[in-house]
């Protein structure tokens, strides 16, 4: 398979585009300043350009996507927006635009986390975009047509990532980063579509 990670060099992203370069499947990987392509999301002519750079691919997997982390008093109407824009609405251009480049029976996995069914502090504008681009998922799924499929995965915090975070989710349990692949894995190689594969420890 020809995969696109967006993402790719990320904390859970290196973890990802290993576990597919394994599988021996063509992995193509995008980023804000490094990878195969760059790609601002938050950009749809950016996204536009990545996708005639790549060319068609079977899979599409989004690990990308930024949202203001501050306490609900100090976010202003600009603040929400910075998730709007890319968590958000980054995810779903990709999906929008990134129709006409995936092969049949391709697939789309985007990416949320646990904020979308257990806000934390300081999390206000980010709960809300994830909660937003599951109900997307959800919808765009009755709809996509030439059996493409479209899921999101939904992890709580990773272990790459614990002593950054750890602070922010007193009481989780670190998810290892083989259950987190497997999340992204059983989407892309599966046939599972509209679904939001929750991994939790």
């Amino acid at each position: 398979m020809k995969i696109l990670i967006i993402g790719g060099n990320g904390t859970i992203g290196k973890t990802v585009t290993k576990r597919f370069s394994e599988e021996n499947d063509e992995v193509i990987i995008a980023g804000r300043s490094s990878g195969d392509v760059t790609v601002d999301i938050a950009n749809p002519d950016s996204i536009e350009e990545m996708f005639k750079k790549t060319g068609n691919v079977d899979a599409i997997v989004n690990i990308a996507g930024d949202a203001k982390w501050d306490s609900f008093d100090n976010l202003s109407e600009e603040d929400f927006y910075i998730g709007i824009k890319s968590k958000m609405m980054g995810q779903v251009n990709l999906v929008r635009l990134g129709r006409k480049y995936l092969n049949e029976g391709g697939s789309f996995t985007l990416t949320t986390g646990i904020l979308a069914d257990e806000p934390v502090d300081k999390t206000t504008s980010a709960a809300m975009v994830n909660g937003a681009v599951e109900s997307f998922t959800k919808a765009a799924a009755l709809e996509l047509t030439n059996g493409l499929r479209i899921n999101v995965v939904s992890a709580d915090m990773v272990e790459d990532a614990y002593e950054k975070y750890k602070d922010y989710f007193p009481g989780n349990t670190p998810v290892p980063m083989r259950k987190i692949t497997d999340g992204y894995f059983k989407s892309v190689k599966g046939k599972i579509n509209g679904e939001i594969i929750k991994i939790r420890a």
